[in-house]
Order: C-alpha cells, then sequence, then structure tokens
C-alpha cells in the first residue's frame, strides 16, 4: 500500500499532566510555533482533530464579519 499525498501520521504520547508534544514535523507542516493557540475538535465516535489554525480564523470571519466603520 502507497503513502497517500499530503496525508500524515504521527504518534504523541501523553505526560502527567495530561500534555502533548506536536511532532516537529506536523509544527513545521502547519506553522504552529510555542505560544500559539490550537483548537481540540472531539467526536466520541471519531475521536480528535486539530484543524490547522488557520481555519478557524476564515470560518470566523465569516460567520462574524467585521461591521463597517461608517456605521
Amino acid at each position: 500500500m502507497g503513502t497517500l499525498k499530503g496525508k500524515y501520521v504521527w504518534t504523541a504520547t501523553v505526560g502527567e499532566k495530561g500534555q502533548i508534544v506536536i511532532p516537529k514535523q506536523a509544527r513545521d507542516l502547519f506553522g504552529i510555533k510555542p505560544g500559539d493557540t490550537i483548537i481540540l475538535l472531539g467526536d466520541e465516535k471519531r475521536g480528535i482533530a486539530i484543524p490547522p489554525k488557520n481555519t478557524f480564523n476564515h470560518l470566523f470571519d465569516v460567520a462574524m464579519p467585521a461591521e463597517d466603520e461608517d456605521r
């Protein structure tokens, strides 16, 4: 079975405080820097997802467009 282009799998170990370290390759690929805030999405049947941070910027802009300053 071949590797799917653009698809990745990483593992992370959960520490005693429930913290995980995002693998360096993943941090580099998605531009995650120290101090960044990430969002975790959870689904009891499908698991946990960590979407790219720019995904939510776009969704927020669509859901909550800036008001015109002239109003």
